[in-house]
This record gives structure tokens, C-alpha cells and sequence, in this order.
């Protein structure tokens, strides 16, 4: 009764382990993609304070806001493939 459980073929953890490793994966390009708009704003916000303006920290962000988005694409796209 309890071979039943454990008679599982290698094929059904294969597929598992690639559903759980894309999900891993997905989770990783979220916080890659927070990092990144975290990073643009900061160096926004110590542009405008050095240099006196009130700009850079909009146009930063904006700017990581695409940085993020093309490298969560471009991902997504690659695990499509696989």
C-alpha cells in the first residue's frame, strides 16, 4: 500500500522540479524588478540633493521603471522557451 506512494517515476518529479523552479524563478524577477526601481529612485533622490534639483528623481525612477519591465520581458520570454 505504502510502495504505491513512493512508486512515482523520475519523470513525475522531473516535472515538478521545472514547475517549482520556474515559480522560484518568477518570484526572483519580482524582487529583481523592486530592487531596481529601488535603486533608481535612491540615486535619483542623491542626484537631486548634490545637484540641487528637483528632476532627477522622477526621470531615474522612470527610467528603472523601463530598466525593470524590459528585463522582466525579456525573462519571461526565455522561460517561454524552455
Amino acid at each position: 500500500m505504502e510502495q504505491s506512494n513512493q512508486s512515482k517515476s523520475p519523470k513525475d518529479n522531473k516535472g515538478s522540479k521545472i514547475k517549482n523552479n520556474k515559480f522560484l524563478q518568477f518570484t526572483a524577477v519580482a524582487f529583481q524588478m523592486g530592487a531596481t526601481i529601488f535603486l533608481g529612485n535612491y540615486l535619483g533622490k542623491w542626484l537631486d540633493k548634490n545637484y540641487n534639483t528637483n528632476f532627477y528623481e522622477q526621470v531615474v525612477t522612470l527610467i528603472a521603471v523601463f530598466i525593470s519591465l524590459y528585463l522582466v520581458i525579456k525573462q519571461a520570454i526565455k522561460a517561454s522557451k524552455e
